[in-house]
């Protein structure tokens, strides 16, 4: 299989940042450094950026190795498809290795653009598709802001209801019914001025909180027809929803992106690792990855535990040979793992 050195004449590496880019162009078969220049993050800058790449490379093929393609460099991957030159994501150089080359906008691109040099095209990441999926990520985003609002004005109201008596019984959670009847509360005149402004504020608190699930329920809608649409009967899959859907369907973006289960496997933090010594045999659950993604396995599994035949006779016959819960979730989360990339190799092929 050849290697980006082979398949390219240039690649270019760029750090990205708000206001500018890096850019350093590098001969592929020599390595050898052609150019480097920064030009602004904006429109008329990428443009620039993209006919000084032409210029450079004299209009051969040319690879660009982004950093943050999802983030700051989101703009000038989908700048660089347009103008048909091939990119690929890559991660900022690690501090041990800035302990050797300094740090600097220069070096950084010109280390993005060596850091794929040797390696083959399929093991490059490939940035993630725009589109719906970049809709499905601000709902994700949206909707982690809108149930911590909630959460912040439920804490909230609880505490006013559990230290001024109100006529509320605030010593368990609060109900969604006494929540509405909360925000149907009246103004009261001639009461005491702690009383008074203590309903006005429980009213506003339970407003708050009515009108953030109400949001919610909507966010969830459109995630639900949004992973519809991009992966359809995705979640006829026991234990998938819309939000656990849409988490999956980010992280694997689309067909290519992740060369292959073990790779999707690691990038949710479910690949195991070995933990033994001595006479003791066993792994330990991973904690890298995707926190995100090994979350909505984590969901998925818990479901499946609560109400699948299958899921507790697994989760019986593993407690009867000695296993733990944190193991039996470990080889639950990677069994869902490779059901589910096989599935999303299908229906997002």
């Amino acid at each position: 299989m050849a290697i980006i050195a082979e398949e390219f004449e240039f690649v270019v590496g760029v750090d990205t940042h708000a206001r500018t880019h890096t850019f350093t162009a590098i001969h592929a078969s020599t390595g050898a450094v052609v150019d480097t220049a920064a030009f602004p993050a904006t429109s008329s800058g990428m443009d620039r950026a993209i006919t000084w790449i032409r210029r450079r490379t004299g209009g051969q093929r040319v690879f660009a190795a982004v950093e943050g393609t999802s983030s700051y460099g989101a703009r000038l991957t989908q700048a660089l498809l347009a103008a048909g030159i091939d990119v690929g994501e890559v991660r900022p150089p690690t501090r041990s290795s800035r302990a050797l080359t300094g740090k600097s906008d220069p070096i950084d691109a010109e280390a993005a653009a060596r850091s794929v040099l040797g390696r083959p095209r399929d093991q490059v990441t490939e940035p993630r598709a725009a589109g719906t999926r970049a809709a499905i990520r601000i709902l994700l985003a949206s909707r982690s802001l809108l149930d911590h609002q909630r959460t912040a004005n439920r804490n909230a109201l609880t505490a006013l209801l559990r230290g001024i008596d109100l006529g509320i019984d605030a010593r368990a959670s609060l109900r969604d019914a006494q929540i509405t009847a909360i925000a149907a509360w009246r103004t009261l005149n001639g009461v005491d001025p702690v009383i008074r402004i203590a309903r006005t504020e429980a009213k506003r608190l339970a407003l708050a909180v009515k009108d953030l699930t109400a949001r919610l329920a909507e966010n969830h809608k459109e995630l639900a027809q949004l992973t519809e649409e991009l992966a359809p009967g995705l979640q006829s899959v026991p234990g998938v929803g819309p939000v656990t859907g849409a988490i999956i369907i980010c992280a694997y973006s689309h067909h290519g992106r992740i060369r292959s289960e073990a790779a999707f496997a690691a990038l949710g933090g479910v690949a195991p690792r070995p933990a033994s010594s001595g006479n003791t045999t066993r792994h330990r659950l991973n904690r890298s990855g995707d926190r995100q993604l090994n979350r909505a396995f984590d969901v998925i599994v818990r479901t499946r535990m609560s109400f699948d035949t299958e899921t507790k006779n697994y989760v019986a016959r593993s407690r009867a040979i000695g296993k733990s819960n944190r193991e039996i979730r470990r080889n639950l989360k990677r069994y869902v793992c490779r059901s589910i990339f096989r599935q999303l190799q299908t229906i997002m092929a």
